[in-house]
C-alpha cells in the first residue's frame, strides 16, 4: 500500500515527521489495506494548501483507477467535484437534487440552487413566450429549450464565460462596467444593466465605467422551472450551514 501511495522508503518514519500531504497518502493506505468494496472520502483533502490538493487529486483519481473499486467522495469544492467524478450527486439538506455526468451537471444545472452552487452563474428572471424563445430584461432571445409552457416564468442560466462584450449599439442588452478583477486566465467584471449586476468573464479586460453590449447565443441560454425567492434562500442557507 506504501508503494500504491508513492511512500516507499518511509516505512520507519513517524507520521509526525510527514508532510500534510504524506500524512493523506497515509490515510488512504490505511482505509485501502482492508480492500474495501467502497470507500467513502469525507472531505479527505480540506486541511490541504491550493498545490498540495490539486496533486492529491490526481493521486486519488489514479488510484481509485488502478484498484477498480468506488469511491464516494464528499466535498464542498465545485471544482473538485467536477474534476474528479465520473458522476455527481447535488444534494442539499439531505435531498439529491440532481444527478449527472460533470458536463450535464454544469451545463445542464435543473434548478437555480444547482445552477449557483456548481460554478458561478447568472440567474435571471425570464419568460418563457414559446418553446426555443425566452424574454429577458423586456427583450426576447431565441433558445434551444421547450415545454414550459407559453407566457410562464421561468428561471434563466448564462454562465459568465458564455457572455462576449460588444459594441453597445449591436447589442439588445446593453450595461456599464461596475468592477474589473484579474483573475490570472481571465478578467472577471460586473456589468450593471437592467437592474441586475451580470458576472461576465473573458480574456480581454473592458475599462471600468464604459458602456458595453452584452451578446450570447441560443445555446449559451439555459432554462429551468423557477424556483421561488424564499425556497432558493432556504436552499442557500441550508448549503452554508
Amino acid at each position: 500500500m506504501l508503494k500504491l501511495v508513492n511512500l516507499m522508503g518511509y516505512e520507519k518514519r513517524s507520521t509526525s515527521r510527514l508532510s500534510g500531504g504524506q500524512q493523506q497518502r497515509v490515510a488512504i493506505a490505511r482505509a485501502l489495506v482492508n480492500h474495501p468494496k467502497v470507500l467513502l472520502l469525507d472531505e479527505p483533502l480540506g486541511a490541504l494548501d491550493l498545490k498540495l490538493r490539486k496533486e492529491m487529486q490526481i493521486e486519488l483519481k489514479r488510484i481509485q483507477e488502478r484498484l477498480e473499486i468506488t469511491f464516494i467522495y464528499v466535498t464542498h469544492d465545485q471544482e473538485e467535484a467536477l474534476t474528479m467524478s465520473d458522476t455527481v450527486v447535488v444534494m442539499n439538506g439531505g435531498k439529491i437534487q440532481q444527478i449527472g455526468s460533470p458536463v450535464d451537471i454544469y451545463n445542464e444545472p435543473v434548478n437555480a440552487f444547482v445552477a449557483d452552487f456548481i460554478g458561478e452563474s447568472n440567474i435571471l428572471n425570464g419568460l418563457m413566450i414559446k418553446d426555443r424563445l425566452v424574454e429577458i430584461s423586456g427583450r426576447q432571445f431565441e433558445c434551444v429549450d421547450g415545454g414550459f409552457g407559453e407566457n410562464t416564468a421561468v428561471d434563466v442560466v448564462i454562465r459568465p464565460e458564455d457572455i462576449k462584450l460588444i459594441d453597445p449599439d449591436e447589442a439588445q442588452l446593453n450595461g456599464i462596467v461596475e468592477s474589473v478583477i484579474f483573475k490570472g486566465v481571465h478578467y472577471e467584471m460586473l456589468i450593471d444593466a437592467y437592474d441586475y449586476r451580470w458576472i461576465v468573464h473573458s480574456t480581454q479586460a473592458a475599462e471600468k465605467g464604459s458602456a458595453v453590449g452584452l451578446s450570447f447565443g441560443p445555446y449559451d441560454i439555459h432554462i429551468m422551472h423557477k424556483m421561488e425567492k424564499n425556497e432558493f434562500a432556504e436552499e442557500v442557507k441550508g448549503n452554508e450551514n
